[in-house]
């Protein structure tokens, strides 16, 4: 297994989930995670499979815009799973009130090789500040 060609497809896939997040897609998340993938959010319950992680972005989608970056702080790869630590900093818009608020989080993703492509299985978050 070449790691380095597997970090970078990795750091591909991260960017996918960021512009994903900027776009408020549920549709581009989607994919990006395994059909039991799971979704732990901040202050939040945890999504369990397709269903449950839709319905939480389209929640999160409905309530607020991101636009953010992501910092990739380290990808390990071992076999068909790895994991990768990121920060993501930016500004988020709130709907309800047209507020926006800085936004500064730090992510787990732990990802798994399905069909030759890495998918999110795991993700969870939280605030730095």
């Amino acid at each position: 297994m070449n790691t380095s060609a597997e970090q970078k497809a990795i750091e591909h896939l991260l960017f996918q989930y960021r512009d994903a997040l900027n776009a408020s897609s549920v549709e581009q998340v989607l994919p990006l995670y395994t059909a039991d993938g799971i979704f732990m959010p901040s202050a939040a319950p945890t999504s369990i499979g397709t269903e449950q992680v839709k319905g939480a972005y389209t929640f999160v989608f409905s309530n607020i815009q991101l636009n953010i970056e992501f910092f990739i702080d380290e990808i390990v790869v071992n076999g068909d799973y790895a994991f990768a630590r990121t920060t993501s900093r930016g500004k988020t818009l709130i709907h309800a009130t047209g507020e926006t608020v800085p936004e500064e989080n730090r992510e787990l993703f732990v990802l798994q090789k399905e069909a030759g492509a890495w998918k999110i299985a795991r993700y969870m978050f939280n605030k730095m500040q």
